[in-house]
């Protein structure tokens, strides 16, 4: 399997390769060059564990990795993880399940992909014999599991910026902060999220800094974490009965929209499902696409659900790709457009009607916690909660829940009067931070990386 970029202008790459570089190196982001049709495989499937489901889909694509080595990395990946079946289905009532998939090491949907992704850079480290350096931006659950899955590896600098001044959670900051490992560097960035992925994206852009320091992207760009988040939608689906399977409805609250376009790439390579559901905040530049076609440009308005504070979704550019019919000309336009005029529109009725979509204000998000806990007895976390908007006439619905409502405290114990707590983060209250306040410029960003990574070995 090789891996192409979005914008076409970038030579074929191998899983290893994709995964190392991150972000391709004309802009674009890398894609599997097909995707494949796993429709005679996925009934073959019912009744395995996570790991061994997840090493069943994702040999398909890391085919430059020795299978047995492949299949030793990921049981090594989700070892960490406190529930037997890592993504458990919650039955809520007919019709309506929540897929839980906080029970990762960070309480976060995103450590089903960075665990593995942080031991597939181990690797890379191992057969390369050369360090790598992994930056990220974070609105606040991607830098802790991106941290969490790179703590103690060998050869291994990973600097992760997030927006300051009180746009993540406190515990999120604490989970960036308190590691007291040497090689995490948690840089506080004046501005909000879309700054910080702006600038990103600008720091890899510069191809011979980048390379000169082994850089990679361990943003939801990177291929790797969007194909491991497909394997839960896999996990889930092949929970129900075949008969019900294509009547599923998967709710999804999204920012960047990694985790949903994962779930919709799933859908073609043969799981069948009724839909996909993006179910955004007030940041609702997503939601304001699948109604109208308008993808522009918003000012970003904290919210309850900071961890979908965003108006720039990265990951739409593949979206757009192929909704374009893998059109790569027509994809690196359009994003060129975006990036001067901060704005472009879409006419065509079959893009738009891909996806059905939400948005909930503060308020809303509040109410549906309250609602969710007097009706099931049942904590969401403000994320989660996003997705319990317009769910009637939906046959069946299956809703993410991707954070542990303990990461967020304030907003339930203000909303239902319950005291989230999880032991993973009482333990970091009494641990001093380390964090390093920087303005989200490319020129001082790279000098601070430079002057952290002089004296790195493998």
């Amino acid at each position: 399997m090789k891996f192409v970029s979005t914008r076409g202008q970038t030579e074929p790459h191998s899983f290893s390769d994709a995964v190392r570089i991150g972000l391709a190196p004309d802009g674009g982001l890398f894609v599997p060059e097909s995707l494949p049709d796993l429709s005679g495989e996925i009934s073959y499937w019912e009744g395995l564990s996570y790991p061994e489901l997840c090493y069943e889909f994702y040999k398909h694509f890391a085919t430059d990795i020795p299978g047995d080595e492949l299949k030793e990395i990921i049981h090594r990946s989700y070892a960490n993880f406190d529930h037997e079946q890592h993504a458990p289905l919650v039955r809520l009532e007919e019709g309506l399940h929540l897929l839980e998939l906080f029970h990762g090491p960070t309480l976060a949907f995103k450590d089903f992909a960075l665990q593995l992704v942080g031991n597939l850079y181990e690797r890379q480290v191992t057969v390369r014999d050369e360090p790598i350096t992994v930056l990220g931006a974070t609105s606040g659950d991607t830098g802790a599991a991106a941290i969490s899955g790179l703590l103690g590896k060998k050869g291994v600098n990973i600097f992760i910026m997030y927006p300051d001044g009180g746009r993540v959670s406190p515990l999120q900051e604490r989970q960036m902060t308190c590691t007291q490992d040497e090689n995490v560097f948690p840089l506080a960035v004046s501005g909000n999220f879309d700054d910080a992925q702006a600038v990103l994206k600008e720091v890899l852009g510069d191809s011979e800094f980048s390379s000169s320091l082994k850089m990679s992207a361990v943003n939801s760009i990177n291929i790797a974490r969007g194909l491991a988040q497909c394997v839960y939608y896999l996990f889930a689906w092949l929970k129900f009965p075949a008969g019900e399977r294509e009547e599923i409805t998967f709710a999804v609250p999204t920012g960047n929209f990694g985790n949903v376009l994962s779930g919709w790439m799933v859908s073609r390579m043969g799981m069948r499902v009724a839909g996909f559901r993006v179910a955004t905040n007030q940041n609702d530049i997503l939601y304001r696409f699948f109604s109208s076609g308008d993808y522009s440009l918003g000012e970003v308005r904290p919210s309850y659900a900071p961890s979908m504070d965003i108006q720039v979704a990265s990951n739409f550019e593949r979206f757009i790709y192929y909704a374009f019919n893998e059109n790569s000309e027509k994809t690196r336009k359009t994003m060129l457009q975006f990036k001067s005029e901060k704005a472009f529109q879409v006419d065509d009725s079959s893009i738009l009607s891909i996806m059905s979509s939400t948005r909930m204000t503060d308020g809303e998000i509040k109410a549906a916690m309250s609602e969710v806990y007097e009706k099931y007895n049942y904590v969401v976390d403000p994320h989660t909660a996003c997705g319990f908007k317009e769910l009637e006439g939906l046959k069946n619905v299956v809703l993410l829940s991707t954070a542990h409502p303990a990461k967020f405290p304030d907003v339930v114990r203000q909303t239902i009067g319950v005291n989230a707590i999880h032991p993973r983060l009482e333990a970091l209250k009494d641990i001093e931070e380390t964090k390093y306040s920087i303005s989200p410029d490319a020129d001082e960003i790279k000098s601070f990386i430079a002057s952290q990574t002089e004296s790195m070995q493998v």
